[in-house]
């Protein structure tokens, strides 16, 4: 197959000057044919510029618009690499939880990619101590949550190859946790947003709803702790993060919009869970500034909750009155 159209930016005389008289067609790329006429090449412009992005410029077979977490070698051939995981597991951590991140690390299989944000700035020192390190993706910004690192760079389009991603804290105690035993439950109950049940005689708890029953193998309800998404999911909840929000306060309670059955599809998986340490990692970066200091944070929370409720509510009204406009 050849490729030698004539394109608007040769030399080529009399039928140069045919593509550059027309601006639709830009930097058109166009197969050697000699019955497309000027009028196909026109629609086919067109059509492309409904879609959204430059890359409407470039031959459609060379457009890879989704991207994975998977390292991948310097050398060898590339069709020789290893292949991107079934699952991703990202946790923000801190150097000083390393041996709790190292316990979860070893609850999670090969089937998983694994990210890890770094909100104290250090992160040589994890390849130093653990060999698995090597083999994980890091990426660095002080003071950050994971939520802030999770609307930078888990973007839809980067996590596309992942059946489910888990998005978790630090401080999660896995003695009675395996990841491969826990999708297969989430698998069989259909489970889109999911989290792992908290021992109730072990560790803190944000709600009672959260907490493990031992007479059932999931029940409903999940929050911001240790979510896990389908990919679908997380399409979607990705789209309701804030930008300018970090803390994601009152997320988990918005979380059924992105779901076809929220009685259904969210549930807490009892037959595997976990001990929340409540570790207060984050709302002690600051304090040795004049600014950040536990209070401060608190405070930032609380004040994130409430304009998130509001700006929920003042979508939902748009949308009806958009909604209403239209019927009527």
């Amino acid at each position: 197959l050849q490729y030698g159209g004539t394109m608007p930016w040769s030399s080529s005389g009399a039928a140069n000057s045919s593509f550059l008289d027309m601006s639709i067609l830009g930097r058109l790329w166009a197969p050697s044919s000699p019955n497309l006429t000027i009028s196909a090449f026109a629609e086919v412009a067109t059509a492309r510029k409904a879609d959204e992005g430059t890359e409407r410029r470039l031959p459609p077979g060379i457009v890879v618009s989704e991207t994975d977490l998977h390292l991948r070698r310097l050398w060898g051939s590339p069709t020789q690499d290893s292949a991107t995981r079934k699952y991703l597991l990202a946790l923000a951590v801190g150097y000083d939880e390393k041996a709790n991140v190292n316990a979860t690390i070893q609850k999670f299989s090969d089937n998983f990619d694994i990210v890890l944000f770094h909100y104290d700035g250090r992160t040589t020192e994890w390849d130093e101590e653990f060999e698995w390190s090597k083999e994980v993706a890091h990426v660095s910004a002080r003071k950050q949550t994971k939520w802030w690192f999770a609307k930078r760079f888990l973007h839809p389009s980067i996590v596309a190859p992942y059946d489910y991603i888990f998005l978790w804290d630090e401080d999660l105690g896995v003695e009675n946790f395996t990841a491969e035993a826990y999708l297969d439950i989430v698998r069989k109950h259909g489970l889109e947003i999911s989290q792992p049940g908290l021992d109730a005689t072990d560790g803190t708890t944000n709600y009672h709803i959260t907490i493990r029953r031992n007479d059932s193998e999931i029940h409903k309800f999940v929050e911001v702790m240790a979510p896990v998404f389908s990919r679908d999911a997380w399409r979607c909840v990705w789209h309701m993060i804030q930008n300018d929000f970090v803390h994601a306060w009152g997320l988990d309670s918005n979380f059924w919009r992105c779901v076809d059955d929220p009685e259904e599809e969210i549930g807490i998986v009892d037959a595997q869970y976990l001990v929340h340490h409540a570790v207060p990692t984050l709302q002690g970066q600051g304090e040795k500034e004049k600014e950040g200091g536990r209070s401060e944070v608190r405070a930032r929370q609380f004040e994130e909750m409430r304009a998130f409720r509001s700006r929920v509510s003042d979508a939902d009204n748009e949308l009806a009155n958009r909604t209403s406009s239209i019927q009527n």
